[in-house]
């Protein structure tokens, strides 16, 4: 059986959005700073496809199938900018960069990371006084 026009149009629209959305748009090229912090970008991606046709032939017409096809698809990419990874000698932090938490529970689930660090820096700290 012949391939169906309608999967070249698929195809072809599959490999732009290929081209497009690659591993470096999620997880983007390390920018390192003259003082030695790397930052290490990281985004969210979306997309939404469509395709479709219809066949103009009558069923006696098989034979002149591919002249009467028409047809059309789409594609839209969303790149939201989520976060940076900041890496300096062993220390390694994520600043995000989407907008302040709305309530107070998002709020307090942003601040863990902080205070894990200051209270394991606390106990560090107290840890090599007594030694």
């Amino acid at each position: 059986m012949d391939k169906h026009p309608i999967n070249d149009l698929m195809g072809e629209t599959m490999e732009k959005i290929r081209e497009m959305v690659d591993t470096e748009v999620v997880v983007g090229k390390p920018i390192t700073t003259p003082d030695g912090v790397t930052l290490v970008p990281l985004s969210k991606v979306s997309f939404g496809f469509v395709s479709g046709g219809s066949d103009f032939a009558s069923k006696k017409q098989a034979e002149n199938r591919d002249k009467s096809f028409g047809g059309g698809s789409g594609a839209g990419v969303k790149i939201t900018p989520v976060a940076f990874l900041v890496l300096k000698g062993e220390s390694v932090k994520i600043v995000p960069v989407f907008n302040p938490s709305s309530n107070t529970l998002d709020r307090l689930v942003d601040m863990i990371p902080d205070l894990f660090e200051k209270v394991t820096g606390y106990i560090d700290k107290k840890t090599d006084k007594e030694f």
